[in-house]
């Protein structure tokens, strides 16, 4: 897997385990982005990081290989390397690629471990932004949960470069694969257009169906509230197909506000437990900001673009926060299946009774 990160990272070369990634932020700014690839051996993980810069002749293979509309001689940084092996691996497996922000308290033991999950679970191929969060550290409690506050607001540019980064890739690979598939149907009706167009039609539908999501989770969709800040936010582009604000740590109050920003090619949920113990606790905490928590209140749910998932009575859902993962969904097959939808660009609400009351859909 990659992961793209803004923490330090202690060790430039190839290294055996995750203690190469940092509590804290980059030292050279908390914009600054690097690429890590990681690959499981034995019970073990070997990291290396990709560099910065490609060197020009991976450039220019890639270009070549991908039919891609660049200047391989500007474009060669180390993310061209990723967004290329990513789409070629989604299209080879027939998965759908998914962005995913983690909450508070994850080092990269937890982040790993979660992107493993969700992939084994869900058949997609996880790209995790992995911002500074202490996973504990030396202090803890309030203090550390006030620290990650103060860090993830301080990610919000890094998720903004990660996400202009990637819509940009996105888009050429979409372009040169459309173009590939123009040609072939040109090429086998070249007198006959409307025929051509018909034969495109029918391979963009067999050939294109990789999908683009993105889940934040706790914590992360308040780094996301705050990446939308900028007038030209890279978030606010059209960048997914489906964007799910799972358990969301960050106020109930207003949130349509920078929610009604989001755009999405087909949906955009948000996950609701009444009972969720981990946003119990960050209620309590202090400060104004600590108000009614997004991921459970089921009041106030305005946000025009969002579809609200009530998940508060689910089985198997209990007080759990991470309820995409682990024992809620290997109890519940609706609400895992649920979550198949949302995170490979489905519709997740289909068969769910919707309560116009609070409007918001019901998992039993």
């Amino acid at each position: 897997m990659f992961v793209v990160t803004n923490r330090e990272i202690k060790n430039p070369k190839r290294h055996r385990g995750l203690d190469i990634f940092g509590s804290r932020p980059n030292p050279r700014g908390p914009n600054e982005l690097r690429i890590i690839e990681i690959t499981k051996q034995g019970g073990d993980y070997l990291t290396e990081p990709v560099p910065d810069k490609l060197r020009l002749s991976e450039a220019r293979q890639l270009k070549r290989d991908f039919r891609l509309d660049i200047d391989e001689r500007q474009v060669r940084h180390g993310s061209l390397r990723l967004a290329c092996q990513i789409m070629w691996q989604a299209s080879r497996q027939q998965r759908q690629v998914l962005v995913y922000v983690h909450g508070y308290n994850n080092d990269m033991g937890d982040v790993v471990k979660t992107v493993e999950d969700i992939e084994a679970l869900y058949k997609v191929i996880v790209l995790p932004f992995s911002w500074p969060a202490n996973g504990g550290g030396a202090v803890t409690g309030t203090t550390a949960y006030l620290n990650d506050k103060q860090d993830a607001r301080a990610s919000m540019d890094a998720l903004n470069r990660f996400l202009d980064k990637l819509h940009f890739y996105h888009l050429k690979l979409v372009e040169a694969r459309k173009d590939e598939l123009w040609e072939k149907a040109s090429g086998a009706f070249p007198t006959n257009h409307t025929a051509a167009q018909q034969r495109f039609a029918k391979l963009l539908d067999a050939g294109c169906k990789v999908t683009l999501n993105m889940l934040c989770h706790s914590m992360g969709n308040y780094v996301l509230k705050y990446a939308l800040r900028p007038t030209k936010a890279a978030s606010k582009q059209l960048i997914f197909d489906n964007i799910s604000l799972v358990s969301a740590d960050a106020n109930n109050e207003a949130h349509a506000a920078w929610v009604e920003q989001l755009q999405a090619r087909n949906r955009l949920y948000i996950t609701i437990n009444e009972n969720d113990f981990a946003l119990e606790w960050a209620r309590r905490k202090p400060g104004d900001e600590q108000k009614h928590r997004l991921g459970r209140y089921l009041k106030q749910l305005t946000a025009r673009n969002a579809r609200y998932i009530d998940l508060t009575d689910a089985e198997g859902v209990n007080n759990a926060h991470d309820y995409f993962s682990g024992e809620p969904v290997q109890r519940n097959a609706a609400l895992k299946t649920l979550f198949s939808r949302a995170l490979q660009g489905g519709r997740a609400e289909e068969g769910l009774h919707y309560a116009s009351d609070i409007n918001a859909y019901r998992l039993p």
